[in-house]
């Protein structure tokens, strides 16, 4: 992938052909060899880090000024510290991969023009002092590093979490294997936001179609030509989103006692669907499985001339799981002559949200102070409230 982009963006190209030595981690751009003095005017090497701004395979004009460093602190031939561009010393981890030492600041007037102007200024600034010391210094090692076979599950960098510079959090996701039951309004929603983390595969169950009504309560805008093909939902949704996450696997079925073993690999399930009595089952299966999961629910009534809603979301785990009775309806629909199904497209989100932020707040990526296993929201009072908690 580091070629790739290499060969997309010139003032990438340009760094490789001067001879600097390049590699691409976690979606941050690291220049190796870099020539400076430290502390006791000794010549050392050090590694440049900055995140990438892209604008699909090529890079974009740099939006952040600030550079890291892998190494001692930069200084004058007397080892007296560079001033001019210090910025921070602490030590920290950007990635599982990546660890630097400090950063770096020094912002020309109107920024960076591209990579290659912010890549050299640097170099010129720290590597000055050790080219004045020995001439035969140089960050122009015409080294290539050898790039293993891409694994990453995106189809193009995560910039956001390098840009961010989360992803040692975000790599807490990494490697699960999630199940989406149901791709209705919330459930469709959530598969957009599960999609844009780094989890091995989402599998998605649901045998119904897509349809025009499931076009106004879902994420994106299908055409009419895609609504005439009537596509499964999972092979729709899995059109849709293995443009950006390669991992998405469709499954076009419901789940009951034939097929409920499917459901073996996963470590985590999202459930969002209706009917009650196949809920039960999928439940009582993932309960004997210890295979976490969170059920979310939408009840929307006619109030007069308007509506009156309450979101909600409910985790169970091996250890929690007595609140099933109190907060999960197992009743079919039909059965149950007060219940609606009115489903608007912003509530189908908030649920969604509700579902995913528990999700991540139960992988430590959030901070759970609350530890609540269901969570309520009601439009009526604008308000949030929280049940169940862990003791």
């Amino acid at each position: 992938m580091l070629q790739q982009l290499i060969n997309h963006s010139s003032d990438l190209k340009r760094l490789q052909d001067e001879g600097y030595k390049l590699e691409l981690v976690d979606g941050y751009l690291l220049v190796h060899r870099i020539p400076y003095v430290n502390s006791s005017s000794k010549i050392g090497e050090g590694v440049l880090i900055t995140d990438l701004d892209l604008a699909g395979n090529k890079t974009a004009k740099p939006n952040n000024h600030v550079i890291h460093f892998v190494g001692d602190q930069p200084c004058n031939k007397d080892g007296s510290v560079i001033t001019a561009i210090e910025h921070n010393k602490t030590t920290r981890k950007l990635s599982n991969a990546i660890t630097v030492d400090r950063s770096f600041s020094n912002k020309p007037k109107n920024g960076y023009k591209y990579y290659h102007h912010k890549i050299t200024r640097y170099i010129d600034i720290i590597s000055a002092p050790a080219i004045s010391m020995d001439s035969s210094q140089t960050a122009r090692v015409y080294e290539v590093i050898e790039v293993p076979e891409d694994d990453s599950v995106f189809n193009y960098f995560d910039t956001n979490s390098s840009r961010a510079e989360i992803g040692v959090i975000s790599e807490k996701l990494e490697g699960h294997i999630i199940g989406i039951i149901g791709l209705g309004g919330t459930g469709s929603y959530i598969l957009d936001q599960v999609a844009k983390t780094p989890v091995q595969e989402i599998h998605l169950f649901d045998g119904d179609r897509f349809l025009q009504h499931n076009a106004f309560r879902s994420p994106g805008a299908p055409s009419i030509k895609q609504l005439n093909r009537q596509y499964f939902k999972t092979g729709y949704f899995k059109m849709i989103y293995s443009k950006m996450h390669r991992g998405i696997k469709s499954h076009p079925n419901y789940l009951d006692e034939s097929n409920l073993s499917m459901l073996d690999e996963m470590n985590f399930v999202f459930l969002s669907i209706d009917i009650g009595s196949a809920k039960k089952r999928i439940i009582e299966y993932l309960i004997s499985k210890k295979i976490p999961f969170i059920d979310v629910g939408l009840d929307v009534t006619v109030a007069g001339q308007s509506l009156l809603a309450t979101v909600r979301s409910t985790l169970v785990t091996d250890q929690m799981k007595d609140h099933i009775p109190n907060r999960i309806s197992l009743i079919d629909r039909d059965a149950d002559e007060y219940a609606s199904n009115i489903q608007i497209a912003e509530l189908n989100a908030l649920n969604a949200t509700m579902a995913v932020i528990k999700w991540k707040k139960h992988l430590q990526f959030y901070q759970d102070e609350e530890g609540e296993f269901s969570a309520f929201y009601s439009t009526n009072v604008n308000e949030m409230f929280n049940e169940d908690h862990r003791s």
